[in-house]
């Protein structure tokens, strides 16, 4: 049975195979063993080139480009060839290193040098630089800018309805106004910073042999600068070097990293559910797309399910990327191999990530404001000046200012009327009483404009 949409067990290579493969040039079984030739290939290349190595010559422009060749040019069917040596090895790395061997058995030079491929290493050597390359290539092609075409879309919000006023509502609950561009403007400043968190983080990598202590490098060359050599090698594959490590690079760094996404998860989980409220309310409405069903049985409904599928993607995305960043620090001794099948799976933390921004933006995409049901809530609202009415009473000292205007405003229906007679019972300036009787629950919003046209 070959692979579908129909019979595909995870529904990222299934029903939204379309929407996630982008991540499977970095994160398929295909990827990591492309990753593998790669770097076995770079540190063949390296050994070549060092002097204090004798036994390997440096090779001739012709077999490094087929080496270059080879990387460029990896295709399926050479994967599958790797797949085959590991029914008979039971060991991935070890199967691709006698591919290689046995895809360059025809060049005199690999053949001179064959035994210079994965010199030294351990299979973690290999594999940590693999997958700090794949995360690091994922998160720059794939998955910033995808978190770039929120924070883009939130932002063209918040300009285009900076002034547009609206009940805040804390606890649920009538509260002081906002404006709807400064509550999307909140959102974007929180992914913004999140984001650039995430985009400095460095993937620490490790080449330093089946212990951490360069144990093999030194019997065989121990005049050699191992630590200076393999620092030199991981920094040009874009990793920062970590000198201290067991078998395993401990994997820290790719805790933080899962961390870090899962931190702008729970942002746009955030932003998802008040979305979903404010739709609700009426606030938002949604375009309508030509032949789209809402509800099997009730015609009129144009469901929030954008904003929806968002939230349960990204909730699903969070439940691995925190295993992830919770087992992968943790390996007894010198190395287990728990984290070996765990990191099988950062294409399914990441791929539930980006299937959850893909909705998001789709869902942003249909957005439209309704002023007219916005203000027809916030008309209403005339209990929200009790807080700046209590305000200026303070500034003037006059007596239980706060305690008055509960008295006055605290689970009754308050309207403009009830206010201005109140005011004409205040001590206070003329000027702050003109002030205060002109103010609506409209124009009380604060620097909410200023705040929501800054980001433009």
């Amino acid at each position: 049975m070959s692979l579908n949409a129909l019979n595909a067990l995870s529904p990222l290579d299934g029903r939204y195979r379309s929407r996630t493969e982008v991540l499977s040039p970095f994160f398929s079984e295909f990827a990591l063993i492309r990753y593998r030739v790669q770097v076995e290939i770079d540190w063949l290349i390296t050994l070549s080139t060092c002097q204090d190595i004798a036994e390997i010559k440096a090779f001739s422009v012709e077999t490094l480009e087929q080496l270059d060749d080879l990387i460029a040019h990896f295709s399926e069917v050479d994967a599958a060839q790797i797949k085959a040596i590991e029914v008979r090895t039971n060991h991935d790395v070890k199967a691709m290193e006698y591919w290689l061997r046995e895809k360059l058995a025809d060049n005199p030079e690999i053949v001179r040098a064959g035994e210079f491929i994965h010199f030294a290493c351990t299979s973690e050597d290999i594999n940590n630089l693999c997958h700090g390359m794949m995360l690091t290539h994922a998160r720059d092609q794939v998955l910033v800018p995808a978190i770039d075409s929120i924070i883009e879309r939130l932002n063209a919000l918040s300009l285009k309805h900076a002034d547009l006023a609206m009940l805040a509502r804390t606890h649920g609950q009538t509260a002081t106004p906002t404006t709807l561009g400064k509550e999307m403007a909140n959102v974007s400043q929180r992914l913004s910073k999140a984001r650039h968190k995430l985009s400095a983080l460095t993937m620490p990598g490790k080449m330093n042999g089946a212990v951490g202590n360069y144990n093999a490098h030194l019997a065989a060359y121990p005049e050699l600068d191992w630590e200076a050599l393999c620092t030199k090698f991981v920094a040009a594959h874009g990793l920062e070097f970590n000198a201290y490590t067991t078998q395993i690079e401990p994997h820290d760094g790719i805790a933080e990293w899962m961390d870090a996404f899962a931190r702008i998860n729970t942002i746009l989980i955030d932003l998802d559910r008040d979305v979903w409220g404010y739709i609700s309310l009426g606030y938002f409405r949604q375009r309508p797309k030509v032949g789209e069903v809402g509800s099997s049985t009730m015609p009129h409904k144009v469901n929030p399910i954008d904003f929806e599928n968002s939230e349960g993607n990204l909730g699903l995305a969070n439940a691995v990327l925190r295993h992830l960043a919770e087992k992968l620090p943790i390996s007894r001794w010198q190395r287990d191999l728990t984290d070996s099948t765990v990191l099988r799976n950062l294409g399914v933390g990441l791929g539930y990530t980006l299937l959850g921004y893909d909705s998001c933006v789709r869902g942003l995409d249909k957005l439209e404001a309704d002023p007219v049901r916005i203000h027809a809530d916030l008309s209403q609202a005339w209990e929200v000046l009790a807080e700046p009415i209590q305000t200026i009473m303070r500034k003037y000292c006059l007596d239980n200012p706060y305690d008055r205007l509960k008295a006055l405003t605290r689970g009754k229906a308050v309207d403009e009327a009830m206010l201005k007679e109140f005011l004409e019972t205040l001590p206070i300036p003329e000027f702050e009483r003109e002030r205060l009787s002109n103010m609506t629950p409209e124009s009380y919003i604060g620097l909410a404009v200023i705040l929501a046209k800054r980001l433009a």
